[in-house]
């Protein structure tokens, strides 16, 4: 795991010390980031799948004063497809850490719909990446401190001390569920973002879920 401590897209150029950790969900350039990762380092990358991530972001974009306006829901899912928002294209984020963690063996690649799925299979796992070895009690407190629920309520992931979000407009941690993008995406939208989809997403080793 490691943490941007001083980074300049401008120049190319980042600087990581270590040990210790990033929980950042932002997307910048992942090219920029994997060329400066090193051998010793640890890396762990959560994907979360297309649809749901749109929503999720066009969500906090709203919320998130630091941000520009996301606009309105048509204009955002236009924008995304086209990787033309903050966050960058999700398309190259997720397919250059995949493509990263084929020939590294200190990435471990996660996927979010795992996780909601069977959280304490996806935390032995992680483990055995880490080399860590926790008890049953252990294991059973890290599971139940990760469910989405108990960390809306917690003040140290939920943003609630975080000055630039308008609490007005929703909450930083609205469902955590996989399947949301259906209350959003219209049937157009679906086929179109489908389609686009097949043509971006082209190794079929990388396979996310949209529903469980």
């Amino acid at each position: 795991m490691f943490q941007v401590r001083n980074q300049s897209n401008s120049k190319g150029s980042i600087n990581f010390q270590t040990p210790c950790v990033s929980d950042s969900g932002f997307y910048g350039s992942s090219s920029i980031i994997i060329q400066h990762t090193t051998e010793d380092m640890h890396i762990i990358y959560v994907a979360r799948n297309a649809k749901d991530n749109m929503v999720s972001y066009f969500h906090f974009d709203s919320m998130a004063m630091i941000e520009p306006d996301p606009g309105d829901w048509n204009n955002y899912f236009q924008r995304f497809m086209q990787g033309k928002v903050v966050t960058g294209s999700w398309y190259d984020h997720v397919n250059g850490w995949w493509k990263k963690k084929q020939t590294s063996p200190n990435v471990h690649y996660m996927f979010y719909e795992d996780l909601v799925e069977d959280t304490g299979r996806e935390i032995d796992k992680l483990c055995s990446f880490l080399g860590l070895s926790p008890s049953e009690d252990e294991r059973k407190r890290i599971a139940g401190g990760v469910q989405f629920d108990k960390m809306k309520k917690n003040n140290m992931t939920n943003y609630s001390t975080h000055a630039r979000m308008d609490f007005k407009t929703g909450s930083f941690m609205r469902k955590g569920r996989v399947g949301d993008w259906k209350n959003h995406f219209t049937v157009a939208q679906n086929e179109e973002f489908d389609e686009d989809y097949k043509k971006k997403m082209k190794d079929p080793t990388l396979q996310l879920r949209t529903d469980l």
